[in-house]
């Protein structure tokens, strides 16, 4: 992998990581464009820079991620995480099959941006839950919400979730600062165990030049979504999913008309 495509596929990530557009589908898209979808290092170095992503809600709500007093709050984000765990862990084979199937990765795309544009009429009242009062029944659900997007890659994580937390009664900003907060323990489980995964099978690839593009790239992918989290904040306060689902369907079917074509 060069430097070059390195810090590309890291601004991606940086900027569809929280954006409910599916950064697994866009890395998959992108790998793929650059030849290395099946490169052994490229799914590290895939996954590693995501948590580097994950890194910049801490930056940005660093007071309420190291609340040590506030045990609520981690119980949650605990309870949460469950259902994602069990999930993965059992369905191993499946996603990492799921994960080299492009065109089901497009055609969910597809399907995830419909589900937007129906969203904001599904929920068009808002929630009114305000931050304390998020309970575990609440986070629990949400966990549940996020196994889809394990079991549907392109689907996107943050979209499951915040839709999970608007059908809680979760307000549209507090639904997505939820997910952001679940995406630190979430991605943090997924980085040690790909980093576990090739330490045992593929030792040689964690040399230093293999080290030194995934750190430059956790710097890329964290300054970036620093930005998009700043982004979809401000945004959702005022407006709904729609932008974010159309979007979802032009990419989504542009994709599929090229792989069909075997453009892609």
């Amino acid at each position: 992998m060069s430097t070059v495509e390195a810090i590309v596929l890291a601004i991606i990530e940086g900027i569809t990581e929280f954006l409910p557009i599916s950064s697994t589908g866009h890395m998959a898209i992108a790998s793929a464009f650059f030849g290395s979808e099946d490169d052994p290092f490229t799914k590290l170095y895939l996954v590693v820079i995501q948590f580097g992503a994950i890194l910049s809600v801490v930056a940005v709500y660093w007071k309420k991620v190291v609340d040590f007093k506030n045990l609520g709050f981690y119980g949650k984000l605990f309870i949460a995480l469950i259902p994602s765990v069990v999930a993965g862990l059992g369905l191993v084979r499946y996603i990492k099959s799921a994960l080299g199937n492009t065109l089901m990765i497009c055609i969910i795309m597809v399907a995830g941006g419909i589900v937007l544009l129906m969203l904001d009429t599904w929920f068009k009242d808002g929630g009114k839950t305000e931050e304390k009062e998020i309970s575990f029944k609440n986070a629990w659900w949400v966990g549940c919400f996020q196994v889809l997007a394990v079991m549907l890659p392109g689907l996107s994580r943050s979209a499951a979730t915040i839709i999970g937390g608007m059908q809680q009664k979760l307000s549209r900003p507090l639904a997505a600062e939820f997910s952001f907060f679940l995406a630190i323990p979430t991605m943090l489980a997924a980085t040690l165990k790909s980093l576990y995964d090739i330490w045992k099978e593929e030792p040689a690839l964690l040399n230093f030049e293999g080290l030194q593009t995934i750190l430059i790239g956790s710097v890329v992918s964290f300054a970036v979504a620093l930005a998009a989290i700043r982004f979809l904040i401000r945004y959702l306060q005022k407006n709904g999913f729609r932008v974010f689902g159309w979007y979802r369907i032009i990419v989504g079917t542009t994709l599929i008309m090229l792989i069909l074509m075997g453009k892609l």
